[in-house]
């Protein structure tokens, strides 16, 4: 590979022999496929995902935004950004990101850019996730209500460095955070304005 710029993940269109659906769930579902690829049939399982918007608020003290709340399926009340699902119609990624920025810690941003999008697991379902960086932070009009998990959230205001510090120690390690934090961390040691 003579230029790096030219690494980049590669689409497959592998022929679907059979798709069956072998749990349907009340977020996402799960899924059975027998796929063609070169000269053999294999079968894969994996989650049928609607795909998830993440922001990464920024405040002008380079202080980042991290939510604990408990995530059932790793018995953590983990550090994360704020996040939600790509579930409403005709609704972006950008604007899934500043709803979630809203709903889950009552901000509106004045700035929301690009950061990067990530497969959270591909081997096991088929999840995109867009990361956006927001900035220019003010409080929403009205607070909302939050309920389940959410109920509980706690909120923390950290210095970015030591947000990236935790991460690499591996004290934080929600995927999408790490994406994210790490990802700020090097738009802002490069000086360029986020989505160039």
């Amino acid at each position: 590979m003579a230029d790096p710029r030219s690494l980049r993940d590669e689409p497959v269109h592998a022929e679907v022999l059979d798709s069956e659906l072998v749990y349907a769930g009340r977020v996402w579902d799960v899924r059975s496929d027998t796929v063609r690829y070169g000269e053999h049939d294999i079968v894969r399982q994996y989650v049928d995902h609607p795909g998830a918007s993440a922001v990464v608020a920024l405040d002008a003290q380079e202080r980042v935004l991290l939510i604990q709340q408990y995530r059932h399926p790793i018995r953590h009340r983990d550090w994360e950004i704020p996040a939600g699902l790509l579930d409403v119609d005709g609704e972006s990624p950008r604007e899934t990101a500043l709803r979630e920025l809203t709903e889950e810690v009552d901000l509106v941003a004045e700035e929301c850019e690009p950061l990067l999008s990530i497969f959270t697991t591909p081997g096991g379902n088929d999840e995109v996730v867009h990361i956006f960086l927001a900035r220019g932070l003010t409080p929403a009009e009205r607070v909302h209500e939050r309920e389940d998990e959410e109920a509980d959230i706690r909120i923390e205001w950290i210095p970015l460095a030591d947000a990236v510090e935790a991460v690499l120690a591996g004290r934080l390690r929600n995927g999408i955070l790490a994406a994210g934090v790490l990802a700020t961390a090097e738009r802002l040691r490069r000086g360029r304005p986020a989505g160039e």
